[in-house]
């Protein structure tokens, strides 16, 4: 499996580019988001990749990020969605747009892509709407908003103390994933934190979707 190609872009088409890495040339087919962020012909340039394999083709799909790159591989699991149409909704979303629209359960601005329809759209939403958190909160996380756990040593004549109550994972996560959606460390926490006070048994897709609908401009 070819997992990352780095190299030097060449020679770019509509829907595809041809990336020489010494000496060889890889055709890597990209969504219009990543073709605009793609240097000029002859820089060097890096994405990471995923090979579709046919019986009488061998495909390769760019991504710049490994969140878009398994976004990709998440949209062709739905019934009706191939490589094509993942690329449309990546290209027209992009990997946080995706995130945004299954936290919501907007399947509207799934269908803005060229080639999904309605019905495709909404299929989309139900089938992937549950794997959003896990997609979401890769690359990394945000320290729990109430502070690290600190287990001290019980001396002789102190007290013991009571353990720190646990926290819902989910808060984590949920953290984790509006960071990656852009979201500054004081405001995810403020209306995760909120969100949680409403209702402390949150499952982490539904406490995202709560937090996004309070971080969403008013008016």
């Amino acid at each position: 499996m070819i997992g990352r190609i780095a190299g030097t872009l060449i020679y770019r088409a509509a829907d595809h580019v041809l990336i020489d890495v010494r000496g060889v040339g890889y055709v890597v087919y990209v969504s219009e988001r990543v073709m605009a962020g793609l240097p000029g012909n002859g820089e060097a340039v890096a994405l990471y990749t995923d090979l579709l394999v046919r019986e009488d083709n061998l495909q390769l799909f760019g991504f710049t990020t490994l969140v878009e790159k398994e976004w990709h591989r998440l949209l062709m699991s739905v019934q009706g969605i191939g490589a094509k149409a993942s690329l449309a909704i990546l290209g027209t979303l992009g990997a946080d747009g995706v995130s945004r629209a299954l936290a919501l359960g907007d399947w509207s601005a799934v269908a803005k892509a060229k080639g999904v329809g309605p019905k495709t759209a909404q299929k989309v939403i139900l089938e992937l709407k549950d794997k959003a958190p896990g997609v979401m909160a890769m690359g990394g996380s945000v320290p729990d908003a109430l502070g690290d756990t600190v287990i001290e040593v019980e001396t002789p004549g102190q007290a013991r103390r009571a353990a720190p109550p646990k926290t819902n994972p989910a808060q984590s996560e949920a953290l984790s994933a509006l960071a990656n959606l852009g979201y500054a460390p004081s405001d995810a926490a403020g209306a995760v934190a909120q969100a949680m006070g409403d209702d402390p048994d949150l499952e982490t897709s539904a406490l995202i979707r709560a937090a996004l609908k309070l971080l969403a401009p008013k008016g």
